[in-house]
């Protein structure tokens, strides 16, 4: 069964999206640029505040690689 974790080898801030690029065998890059835009058209702060939320609750990935 897969889990998902906070990527240690394809982030850029805290492995939030490189995890779930990894998870759904995405490229994270596209996952980036949605969240960019998924969060200006929220007006920032409900955004904003998912991925600071989602830091907290996805764990943090205990290899290099998933």
């Amino acid at each position: 069964m897969k889990k998902l974790y906070r990527s240690n080898s394809n982030k850029v801030f805290a492995g939030i999206l490189g995890g779930l690029g990894e998870y759904y065998e995405i490229d994270p890059v596209l996952l980036r640029l949605f969240a960019v835009a998924i969060i200006m058209m929220t007006g920032f702060f409900p955004g904003a505040l998912a991925y600071i939320i989602a830091i907290f609750i996805v764990p943090q990935s205990h290899s290099g690689s998933n």
